[in-house]
């Protein structure tokens, strides 16, 4: 259990464009500063209520920030808070593996978290930098993945990998992606990547569709540095980061990642454990009282008969 004190401030952040999610945000904005706390609101949600409170800015201190949506959401939070601030994902989506709990567990949820009853779940995001053959770069933040991608209408494209200088793989693909332990549920899932419990101090190397059927992924540790660099001239590839940011790159581009010092601290208080999201996010049900007896009855989903 991480250190924590007691909650004062707290940060509200909807999804934007959902009713669901502002709706609920109005609701908890009051039902927070009833009990006399300090609530900021992200822009969203000020628009939505033409309230003329506090603006959410993820450059202050919070003791708590309330992230209502999805786990897109919460990761375009968690890349840019300035500080290790207590995340609270609500889930008002349909998957959810970020975020904590439902609309139904809320209030309950943060009466407890209020009383300190609660724990803190670190995780660990990358940074990843840009290094650019012209001299021009960028530096960036990820909770889930990197990706380095054709265009739609490109061809294949060739990339070399390194691990501390180490020369991996140089090899043709869609493309590679760099994932996060958080993030091998995502993109590097789709794409036939482990899944890899959340709290192991790994980076996970995944090709897209590689060319060759014996470059497989690939799992190091977080505490290098991984290089991918585009070998190919002509094709249009981009480097996507979480899903949620991108840009171009040009042969003799390279993407350079390390752990950040920045961390995604994530509020538990469900209960609920990573295995348990597996089986439910993933409909990982196990097996029917019928087949368990040999019988090919059950549920067309694979959920549990009843």
């Amino acid at each position: 259990m991480a250190e924590r004190g007691k909650i004062e401030k707290v940060g509200l952040v909807v999804k934007s464009g959902s009713r669901a999610a502002i709706h609920t945000g109005r609701e908890l904005a009051d039902w927070l500063e009833r009990r006399e706390l300090t609530v900021t609101r992200d822009e969203t949600l000020l628009r939505a209520t033409g309230s003329d409170g506090a603006a959410f800015d993820v450059a202050d201190d919070h003791d708590l920030v309330v992230v209502l949506g999805g786990d897109g959401t919460l990761l375009a939070v968690a890349r840019s808070l300035a500080s290790d601030v207590p995340i609270l994902g609500v889930n008002l989506g349909s998957l959810g593996f970020l975020t904590e709990i439902n609309r139904s567990e809320l209030y309950p949820s943060l009466v407890r978290v209020l009383d300190g009853d609660f724990q803190l779940e670190d995780r660990h995001l990358l940074d990843v930098d840009l290094v650019r053959g012209s001299g021009n770069g960028g530096s960036y933040r990820v909770l889930n993945d990197a990706v380095v991608t054709k265009g739609a209408l490109s061809r294949i494209i060739e990339l070399s990998l390194t691990v501390d200088g180490n020369l991996v793989a140089r090899f043709r693909a869609d493309g590679l992606i760099v994932s996060t332990p958080n993030g091998s549920t995502a993109y590097n899932l789709s794409s036939g990547g482990p899944i890899v419990h959340p709290l192991l101090p790994v980076i996970v190397l995944t090709p897209i569709c590689a060319h060759a059927l014996t470059l497989r992924p690939v799992v190091v540790p977080d505490d290098g540095e991984v290089e991918v660099r585009l070998e190919t001239e002509g094709e249009e590839v981009f480097l996507t980061l979480d899903g949620q940011e991108g840009t171009s790159l040009a042969r003799g581009d390279a993407i350079r990642v390390t752990r950040s010092a920045r961390r995604a601290r994530l509020v538990k208080v469900s209960g609920r454990t990573f295995y348990d999201s597996l089986r439910g996010k993933l409909r990982w049900g196990g097996l029917t009282v019928a087949a368990h007896l040999g019988s090919d009855v059950g549920d067309p989903d694979g959920s549990p008969s009843r």
